[in-house]
């Protein structure tokens, strides 16, 4: 069996290939792929037996591949945290993992897989899936404010004031005008799902930044990209490996 994976954070992506491989031991694993690009040229080619996919990738949504291209194969989709994408995609042949991923859930898919196998390549499965991705280009993508902690206050922020988004022991927000908030999002990748890839990307593991917001950027001698903020912030580090997708965001 052939699967690919679509995930483009490493960590993340060897820890699912260590449990796909403890349930599958026979299986092949294509990736971890990382772009939305890169997977599109992948099935363009070929297609897998079965793709697990994480909803926001590096260069956008992945619903937007399945969207724009036929695929003729299951997908478990995974996520930080998205209700409205998880309630969509609870139907028959499509199941969703939360992240971090239980190997206990990851096994009922794949039982859940084996048990679809043979009817999913019918008529009544594609019209399913057709369905459901058409039904998430309808839903709002997008939250417009977040609600936030000030001291015993909560406070509500738009999204257009929000600098970026920092990693620590917790999930902080800080805005246009320097002021620090608590979130209560457990990850980045939770909060990076509800916001338009356009405007906001994922600088590394520790930064979310809106484009807005950046001032000025400059290279380093090992290819790295080093971000200032207009807003008061420390510099942000883009590796080299995720410098290319980086700029190509920045131009648009």
């Amino acid at each position: 069996m052939k699967i690919l994976i679509l995930e483009d954070e490493p960590l993340v992506a060897e820890s699912l290939k260590k449990h796909v491989l403890a349930i599958e031991p026979d299986a092949i694993i294509e990736g971890p792929v990382a772009t939305v690009k890169e997977a599109k040229t992948i099935l363009s080619s070929s297609q897998p037996d079965l793709i697990i996919s994480d909803i926001q990738l590096a260069d956008g949504i992945s619903l937007d591949l399945f969207t724009e291209q036929r695929t003729i194969c299951p997908i478990i989709f995974t996520t930080a945290y998205n209700e409205y994408a998880i309630r969509a995609f609870k139907v028959n042949s499509i199941d969703y993992l939360l992240k971090p991923i239980d190997r206990n859930e990851l096994k009922a898919a794949f039982a859940q897989f084996h048990s679809l196998q043979e009817a999913y390549g019918k008529e009544m499965y594609l019209r399913h899936l057709n369905e459901l991705l058409s039904d998430f280009k309808k839903a709002p993508k997008y939250k417009e404010r977040f609600t936030v902690h000030s001291g015993r206050n909560i406070v509500l922020v738009n999204t257009a004031d929000i600098a970026y988004f920092s990693k620590e022991e917790l999930i902080f927000l800080h805005d246009k005008d320097g002021k620090k908030f608590i979130t209560d999002f457990r990850s980045l990748d939770e909060v990076g799902e509800l916001l338009n890839p356009e405007k906001f990307h994922r600088a590394n593991r520790q930064y979310l930044v809106q484009l807005s917001y950046i001032s000025s950027m400059r290279s380093d001698e090992t290819g790295k990209i080093l971000v200032s903020l207009s807003v008061k912030s420390p510099e942000i580090t883009v590796s080299k490996e995720k410098a290319p997708v980086f700029r190509k965001w920045v131009e648009g």
